[in-house]
């Protein structure tokens, strides 16, 4: 079991996709993706395991719940400094968070 504590250390907000693109270097297929959080963080960047379900094309314009405040990794040479956030229906099979209405990027999650 995990605390309320350690829940609260995670920064996790909501984003505006602004850019996808496919990934072919990665290791598992994935998708490149430019997420606005807003003035306070910016523009931030992911390599996401999304292919099964969407395409870079539908990406753009979606808003996207992510963990901000992970070290970025290094995936085939790219620096990906967020976690976009989803169910997994099994691995490789990710359905994305989303808010039901429109909010201002870098809104948080509590």
């Amino acid at each position: 079991m995990t605390t309320i504590e350690e829940f609260q250390k995670l920064d996790i907000r909501i984003g505006t996709v602004i850019s996808a693109e496919s990934f072919p270097e990665a290791r598992k297929p994935s998708i490149k993706l430019r997420i606005d959080f807003g003035e306070e963080l910016g523009i931030k960047k992911s390599s996401a395991q999304l292919t099964k379900r969407y395409t870079p094309e539908i990406l753009i314009g979606r808003q996207v719940v992510a963990v901000v405040n992970f070290p970025p990794r290094r995936i085939a040479g790219f620096k990906s400094e967020i976690l976009v956030i989803g169910g997994v229906q099994e691995e490789g099979d990710v359905v994305l968070l989303k808010p039901d209405e429109t909010v201002e990027n870098g809104t948080p999650i509590a």
